[in-house]
C-alpha cells in the first residue's frame, strides 16, 4: 500500500527565515550554448545529439551571452542563489593540458556578474560534460580522469577566489545510471551494474582528491556534493520482498554514495548489496585500499550536501529479467523500470505523476532529509539543490499559466522547511530551473523554467511561477 498521498496534508510554515536561500539553478551545457566556440573543447554529447539528429544544445539559452540579463531577472524575482557549474572542457579542452583562456576569462565575468547584481553564486565543477578526449576513454572508470578531475579542480579553486561555495560532481547517480544502467547517455550500456558501483565508487574517490586539494590550499569557502536522491519506499510495508527490494534500490541510489561522502567507507549492507549486485551483471566491484584512505580523510571535510530531488519510488519483489524504458517523449504512462536482483518501481493512482512519469511525492524530500539528520549526525549543513516540475508549458497571449509548478514547488519547499523546523540544518532551496533549458534526452519539449524562454528569439517571459517565487522570497511567506 502506498503512504498517504503527501498534498492532503499541508505543512505549511508561518515564517521563512531570513537567511533561507531562495535559489535557482542551470548548468552549462543545457543553457550557455556556444559548444563548439571561443575555444570551447568537444564533449561526447555534441557528437551524439548530431548522430541522433533531433535537438542540438547550441544555442540551447544563450547563456553565454545572456547571463547579465538572466542575473538581472534573478535580482528583480527574488532569487539570491544561483546554481552555476563550470564546464570542463571550456577551460580544459582535452580535459588536461592547455588552458582555454577565453573561458576561464569568461566565468570570471559571470562571478563578477553575479556579485554585481547581488546574486551568490554556488559553483559546481561537473554538471554531466566530461571533456570528449577524456570521455571517450572510458570517463572515470579509466582511472586517468580521476587525476585529471583532480588538477581541474585544484585550478579553479585557485583561479577563482572570489567562489566561495563549491561542489564537486552533480548527480553521480544519475550519471552512471544513464550511462551503465538504463543506456540512455553516449556510448551507454545497459544493466551494468557492476560498471554502475565501480563509476560511483571511482566519481566518489575524484570527489574526495578534489575536497583534500581544496583543504589543502587553504581556501576559505565551503565545499561538497550534489546527490541525486529519492526516498524508496516498500510497496507493502509487511511483505518481506518488497522491503527487500527497496532496501536494494536505496543502496544503488541513495546509501553507497551516501556512506563514502559522510561516513568515508562503505558499511557492511551495502558492500553485500554492491557485490551481489555486481556479480549479476556479470562483474565484480574493485575498492583499491588507497582509495578508502582517500574518502575516509575526506569525509570529515566536507562542509556541505546539495539534495537534487524530483521524486520517489515504491518497490515491490520482482524476478524477472530486466525491464527498463525510459520515457523521453512525455507520453505519460510508458515508462517501465525493473530490475534483476533489485525490484520493479510501481504508480499509485493516487500520487500524481508528471507527463514523464515522475512521481510528485514532496514528502519523500522531507523523509530525505530526516533521514540525513539521523543517519550522519555530523552532515554539516543541506541545501535543496534542485526540485521542480518539468511541463509542456505553453505560451498563450505572451503569457504563461503554470499553476501546477507552483503547487509543486509550494509543497516542495513546505515539507522542506518542516524538516528545517524539526531540527534539520536546511540552509536554502534552488529551484530546477531558472529558465528554460536544453534537456539531455527531452530536447525543448520539457520545460522546467521560472522563465519562458522563447528559443527562436531568446526572449525570456517570466512564469506566474516566477511571479509567486518572487512573492515568498520578499514575504517570507508560503501562502495557502
Amino acid at each position: 500500500m502506498a503512504a498517504e498521498h503527501p498534498l492532503s496534508a499541508k505543512a505549511l510554515p508561518v515564517d521563512i527565515p531570513r537567511d533561507f536561500i531562495f535559489g535557482a539553478a542551470t548548468a552549462a551545457y543545457q543553457c550557455e550554448g556556444e559548444t563548439l566556440t571561443h575555444g570551447k573543447g568537444k564533449v561526447a554529447w555534441d557528437d551524439y545529439l548530431a548522430e541522433k539528429g533531433l535537438f542540438s544544445a547550441d544555442p540551447a539559452s544563450d547563456f553565454y551571452h545572456r547571463y547579465p540579463e538572466d542575473l538581472k531577472l534573478c535580482r528583480k524575482y527574488g532569487i539570491d542563489g544561483i546554481r552555476i557549474s563550470i564546464a570542463w572542457s571550456r577551460i580544459f579542452p582535452k580535459g588536461t593540458g592547455k588552458v582555454n583562456l577565453e573561458g576561464v576569462i569568461f566565468y570570471h565575468h559571470l562571478f563578477a556578474e553575479c556579485k554585481a547584481q547581488g546574486v551568490e553564486p554556488y559553483v559546481t565543477l561537473h554538471h554531466f560534460d566530461t571533456p570528449d578526449a577524456l570521455y571517450s576513454e572510458g570517463d572515470f572508470l579509466n582511472r586517468t580522469t580521476i587525476d585529471a578531475f583532480e588538477r581541474y579542480a585544484r585550478f579553479c579553486f585557485e583561479e577563482y577566489p572570489e567562489v566561495t561555495n563549491w561542489f564537486t560532481f552533480n548527480e553521480i547517480w544519475a550519471a552512471v545510471s544513464n550511462m551503465y544502467i538504463e543506456g540512455t547517455w553516449p556510448r551507454g550500456q545497459r544493466y551494468r551494474l557492476d560498471l554502475a558501483f565501480q563509476a560511483m565508487h571511482n566519481m566518489m574517490v575524484a570527489h574526495a582528491r578534489a575536497v583534500l586539494a581544496f583543504d589543502e590550499l587553504g581556501h576559505r569557502g565551503k565545499i561538497g556534493v550534489v546527490h541525486a536522491l529519492s526516498t524508496k519506499y516498500p510497496d507493502d510495508p509487511a511483505n518481506p520482498g518488497d522491503v527487500a527490494a527497496a532496501a536494494a534500490e536505496d543502496v544503488l541510489n541513495n546509501q553507497f554514495l551516501l556512506d563514502a561522502t559522510f561516513d568515508g567507507s562503505y558499511s557492511d549492507d551495502s558492500l553485500a548489496c554492491a557485490h551481489h549486485l555486481a556479480g549479476i551483471a556479470g562483474g565484480s566491484l574493485v575498492l583499491p585500499e588507497e582509495d578508502l584512505s582517500q574518502i575516509k580523510a575526506a569525509a570529515p571535510l566536507n562542509d556541505c550536501l546539495g539534495i537534487n530531488y524530483y521524486q520517489s519510488n515504491f518497490l515491490k519483489a520482482y524476478d524477472g529479467p530486466n525491464d527498463l524504458h525510459h520515457n523521453a517523449t512525455g507520453e505519460k504512462g510508458t515508462e517501465r523500470y525493473a530490475l534483476a536482483g533489485v525490484g520493479e518501481r510501481v504508480s499509485h493512482p493516487e500520487i500524481p505523476r508528471t507527463d514523464w512519469d515522475w512521481l510528485i511525492y514532496p514528502q519523500g524530500l522531507y523523509d530525505l532529509i530526516m533521514r540525513i539528520k539521523d543517519q550522519w549526525p555530523h552532515y554539516g549543513a543541506i541545501l535543496v539543490t534542485e526540485n521542480g516540475m518539468g511541463a509542456k508549458d505553453e505560451l498563450i497571449d505572451g503569457e504563461v499559466h503554470d499553476a501546477e509548478r507552483i503547487d509543486y514547488i509550494r509543497q516542495h519547499l513546505s515539507w522542506t522547511l518542516k524538516a528545517r523546523s524539526e531540527g534539520a540544518n536546511v540552509r536554502g532551496y534552488f529551484v530546477w530551473s531558472l529558465m528554460d533549458m536544453f534537456s539531455w534526452t527531452n530536447g525543448y519539449n520539457k520545460r522546467y523554467g521560472l522563465f519562458y524562454v522563447d528559443f527562436d528569439t531568446q526572449e525570456r517571459i517570466p512564469k506566474d511561477s516566477a511571479a509567486w517565487y518572487a512573492k515568498a522570497s520578499k514575504e517570507r511567506r508560503l501562502d495557502g
